[in-house]
C-alpha cells in the first residue's frame, strides 16, 4: 500500500511498523527532530504540514493518507486524492503514549497486517520496561521537563505530553501538576521552578545562544533550587509531537543522562 503521511506522529507510527511511505510532510525538520536513522531516503517531501503541496501529493499516488485531528480543516480536500486515516494521539488532557501505542495496532490493521502491530507494541513495551528498571533509583524525586525559550521563559511539558506520559510509564513523577494545553504550557516564567524545589530539572533540546549567554550571567537562574543544588540534566532535541519511536528515544536519552550525571548549569 502506498502511504503518504501529513502528520509527524503518524509518519513515525508508519516507520515503526517497518513500512516506508512514498511521501511525508516537512521531512527536513522531521529528520532533525526524529530518532536518528529512523527516516529512509527517497520519501517525497510534501512541504509544510499545515499547507501541504496537494499537486505533489496527488502525483505521489497514495492509496492511503495518514493524518490526525490537527489537520481536520483540510481533510475533505485530502479525501479527494485518497482515503484518509486520521488517528488522535495528541488530544486535550490525554496521555499521548497510550494513544501512540494504540495507533500501532490501528494502522497495522489498516495495512492488513495486525501481527506487525502487536509485534511493534510488544517490542516497545519490553524496551520501556527495561528503561524503567534502570531508572527505578531516580523515582524518589519528581522531574520537571522543560524547553528553554529565552532567558526568562520556558515551555513546560505536562502529563498530556509525549515526554510526560513516557516518564509516567517509566515510573517517574512529573513535578508539573497543573494543566497544560495539548502537551505543553508556554510561555512560563523561569521563576516558576522555585515552586518545585525538590524537582530534578530536565532540559530538552539545545538552548538558544542568546538565552545561554544571558542565563550564564543571571542571578535568578543561579538562585533556582535545581541549579544551585546541582540537579540539572540536559537531553538532545527530540520530536515533542512524535509517536512510539520518539517515546523510546526519550526513555533512552533520559536513562543515559541520569547515568552520566547532572550537567554544569550553563555557567
Amino acid at each position: 500500500m502506498r502511504l503518504a503521511a501529513i502528520d509527524w506522529a503518524m509518519l513515525e507510527t508508519t516507520l515503526a511498523l517497518g513500512a516506508v511511505p512514498v511521501a511525508g510532510a516537512e521531512l527536513i525538520r522531521f529528520r532533525d527532530d526524529a530518532p536518528p536513522g529512523l527516516t529512509p531516503e527517497g520519501i517525497v517531501d510534501l512541504g509544510l504540514r499545515g499547507a501541504p503541496n496537494y499537486e505533489l501529493l496527488q502525483l505521489s499516488r497514495p492509496d492511503l493518507i495518514l493524518s490526525s485531528p490537527f489537520y481536520s480543516h483540510y481533510e475533505d480536500r485530502l479525501r479527494q486524492i485518497a482515503p484518509v486515516l486520521s488517528l488522535p494521539i495528541y488530544t486535550d488532557d490525554a496521555p499521548p503514549l497510550t494513544l501512540a501505542m494504540a495507533a500501532l495496532g490501528h494502522l497495522a490493521e489498516a495495512l492488513g497486517d495486525p501481527a506487525a502491530g502487536r509485534a511493534a507494541q510488544r517490542r516497545a513495551e519490553d524496551a520501556l520496561s527495561a528503561q524503567a528498571a534502570s531508572l527505578r533509583a531516580h523515582a524518589d524525586q519528581p522531574l520537571c521537563l522543560i524547553e528553554i525559550g529565552d532567558a526568562r521563559h520556558m515551555r513546560v511539558f505536562g502529563h498530556d505530553s509525549l515526554y510526560g506520559s513516557t516518564a509516567a510509564r517509566l515510573g517517574l513523577r512529573n513535578g508539573w501538576a497543573e494543566r497544560t494545553a495539548f502537551s505543553f504550557l508556554a510561555p512560563v516564567p523561569l521563576e516558576e521552578l522555585a515552586n518545585m524545589p525538590e524537582a530534578r530539572l530536565v532540559i530538552i533540546g539545545p538552548l538558544p545562544p542568546q538565552a545561554r549567554r544571558a542565563l550564564s550571567r543571571s542571578v535568578l537562574w543561579r538562585a533556582l533550587p535545581q541549579v544551585s543544588g546541582g540537579r540539572v540534566w540536559q537531553l538532545p532535541r527530540m520530536n515533542a509531537f512524535g509517536a512510539v519511536p520518539s517515546a523510546l528515544r526519550f526513555a533512552r536519552e533520559l536513562a543515559a543522562a541520569f547515568r552520566a550525571g547532572p550537567v554544569e548549569a550553563l555557567a
